[in-house]
């Protein structure tokens, strides 16, 4: 295995059925623009099997054996806001994350993103997210510092053990009944850009809370117990009071990655739990607000 250099880790492929003669010449295959650079890594012995020896010229091409290799990352536009420490212990990191950062390497937002900035930044190649905040949405992300404390913490999240609050601005129905509980079978397909609510049994839940009202828009507190793929986002969507900002719902809009005009009004605003290493209670608030539109 290679270590993660640069705050990225190397990417790992499974090589899939086929007879080419050796693991380069497949690689040469699949990345014809790398051809250069692919030469160049396997002569230094940045492309390694799944043992961790390294590939040479000659490695003959064995379907379903793994290589792990350092990907150049593409070009990217930075985005101009900066992600601010909360708070920074032997085994968490906890920031606040603006808007229109990508949580993690996904797509085309590799280096700007909050993981790879913090490794970098900080000097913590075994930074892991304990959990994930979509790239449109601003407030707490908590990470593990090292990787013995990974899982503790992940765990959290999985067995749904951390109390989540978030803030939004969206439309305001006076004849609304709040405070609300919204329960649905939230589906998202691959492929698919709007996540969808279908009959089935629930599988999601959110309580929404009114904190204040102006004119035609209102700020919510949100209280999800579960954690589907824009929850928040689809549920307020299907009372009719979509998030301001939000590209996604009720329609999908064409918005440029780099279009920072109007920003999706919604806010990671506190997380809540006992923490599984130590038994002390933790509260982590984002310092952050949402501005109303004009």
């Amino acid at each position: 295995m290679l270590p993660v250099r640069d705050g990225l880790n190397p990417s790992r492929l499974r090589l899939p059925p086929g007879d080419w003669p050796t693991v380069l010449v497949y690689l040469l295959e699949r990345f014809p623009s790398d051809a250069v650079r692919l030469r160049e890594k396997v002569a230094a012995d940045e492309v390694v099997d799944g043992r961790g020896a390294p590939i040479s010229e000659q490695t003959p091409y064995r379907s379903g054996d793994f290589v792990y290799l350092y990907r150049d990352p593409p070009v990217e536009t930075p985005v101009p806001f900066d992600v601010e420490i909360l708070h920074r212990d032997d085994d968490l990191l906890v920031v606040d994350k603006p808007h229109f950062l990508a949580s993690t390497p996904r797509g085309g937002f590799i280096v700007e993103t909050a993981l790879v900035r913090l490794r970098r930044k900080l000097d913590l190649p075994e930074l892991s997210p304990a959990h994930r905040l979509d790239r449109l949405t601003a407030g707490v992300l908590l990470f593990t510092v090292h990787r013995a404390a990974r899982r503790d913490y992940q765990m959290l999240f999985a067995q749904r053990l951390v109390q989540k609050q978030y803030e939004a601005i969206a439309g305001f129905d006076p004849a609304a009944p709040l405070p609300l509980l919204v329960r649905s079978h939230i589906v998202k397909r691959p492929g698919v850009l709007q996540a969808q609510e279908i009959p089935g049994p629930d599988n999601s839940e959110t309580r929404i809370e009114l904190i204040e009202s102006r004119d035609a828009l209102a700020r919510y507190s949100l209280l999800p117990t579960t954690g589907k793929t824009h929850q928040l986002r689809v549920h307020l969507n299907s009372l009719g009071i979509p998030i301001v900002g939000d590209p996604l719902y009720p329609d999908v809009l064409d918005i440029a990655p780099d279009d920072y005009r109007n920003p999706l009004r919604l806010l990671a605003r506190r997380l809540t739990f006992d923490d599984p290493r130590t038994g002390q209670s933790r509260t982590f608030t984002s310092r952050r607000t949402l501005d109303w539109p004009d």
